[in-house]
């Protein structure tokens, strides 16, 4: 791969690059790491990299890269900057023929999210949007309990993401992380809800196979000074007629990432929790609640296939990450090879997640300002 962003004091490129390398199947062969052309080429030697595949910009490495012959030329971008840089260096790739790996949300505005769909669509490349929590093993067994019928038709959903790192104004200190995020001309029309509510709705839709249809939204501006929102919440409708409440918010002073989600319906209900991401609590109507812990054979195939260690060993964030990348560079092989992907292969969020996901954040933003409140969801 090669990689669009995380140099020099960057949290989430280290993390895509750890993802990537951990199966085996993937190597970084150069990058474009800095919109600093200076700092870009810095990271040659701290990556190991050699200075010619280690470019001055983005669009410089997709035009050399695609002039390298086929067996020399990386196979697909991996691209981790700021919003604001996702659209452009995304297309290019796409039109030279790489496929794309993106973090979210997956462009500035759903206008740009409709139109990259079409060039997917057109090129007929994979795009991975690396919504991390859908790549948990015991997220992708809920799913499977849902499909299964386990729990009867979805009644209700609760789904919630508490940070605290927000609760100060620290975009007014030299925080790169705050400043982008919080910065609409880099983040885009929401902070807190495109940040990490967008994750939040991206669960419900995956757990469940359900889509929303209306939501009604108070969105908030908590910290004196902040341009964008930092706490809220949404009432949503889904497509069988279920109810549900997604609460996000990055000023709840103490909280780190306990993301976490509850699914009910005629039978019995689910609860997921990030802090203790190996286990899934299942939850009978006339029966005791039963706790599934990740890595043991009574799971399904699904979460088989993206668990890595026996049971009592715990797998976490990278490694959620890590599955992601691996099932989408075992989907981009097996075209290659001319061979028909698995489907347990398939299951990574694509470019259709990502139109959701702008699209939920046009909705809730446009919601929260409205007097009327209740929106039907426009994609």
């Amino acid at each position: 791969m090669g990689m669009i962003g995380g140099g020099p004091g960057a949290f989430i490129g280290a993390v895509h690059r750890t993802a990537a390398a951990m199966d085996g199947l993937i190597e970084l062969v150069g990058g474009a790491f800095s919109s600093d052309a200076q700092k870009s080429k810095s990271m040659a030697g701290a990556l190991n990299l050699p200075a010619e595949r280690v470019y001055g910009s983005w669009q410089e490495m997709i035009e050399k890269e695609k002039a390298l012959p086929a067996n020399e030329r990386m196979d697909f971008v991996s691209i981790v900057t700021p919003n604001h840089v996702h659209f452009a260096p995304a297309k290019a790739a796409l039109e030279a023929g790489f496929d794309v790996v993106m973090d979210k949300p997956m462009t500035f505005d759903l206008a740009e999210a409709k139109e990259l769909k079409q060039i997917v669509e057109k090129t007929n490349r994979y795009l991975c949007l690396t919504h991390t929590y859908t790549g948990y093993p015991m997220v992708k067994e809920a799913r499977q309990q849902v499909a299964n019928g386990a729990l009867g038709a979805v009644r209700k959903i609760f789904v919630t993401y508490p940070q605290g790192w927000l609760s100060q104004f620290l975009e007014g200190t030299d925080s790169k992380q705050a400043a982008w995020r919080t910065d609409p001309s880099r983040s885009g029309i929401a902070g807190a809800m495109g940040d990490i509510g967008t994750h939040a709705f991206n669960l419900t839709e995956y757990i469940t196979g359900l889509q929303v249809t209306v939501l009604c939204a108070q969105i908030n501006i908590v910290v004196e000074g902040r341009k964008l929102d930092d706490d809220g919440a949404v009432l949503l409708q889904y497509n069988n007629g279920a109810t549900g409440v997604l609460m996000a918010s990055q000023i709840m002073a103490g909280e780190e990432n306990n993301l976490t989600i509850k699914v009910y319906g005629e039978k019995g209900g689910l609860v997921w929790c990030h802090e203790d991401a190996n286990s899934l609590l299942l939850k009978w109507l006339e029966a005791p609640m039963q706790t599934l812990r990740a890595g043991t054979g009574y799971l399904s195939d699904v979460a088989k296939h993206n668990t890595r260690t026996p049971s009592g060993h715990p797998e976490g964030f990278l490694e959620a990450f890590a599955n992601h990348y691996r099932n989408f560079a075992l989907c981009v092989g097996a075209r290659e090879e001319g061979r028909q992907p698995k489907e347990e292969w398939l299951d990574f969020p694509s470019v259709d997640e990502g139109v959701r996901g702008m699209a939920f954040i046009e909705n809730v933003i446009a919601s929260g300002k409205s007097e009327q409140k209740w929106t039907k969801f426009e994609v």
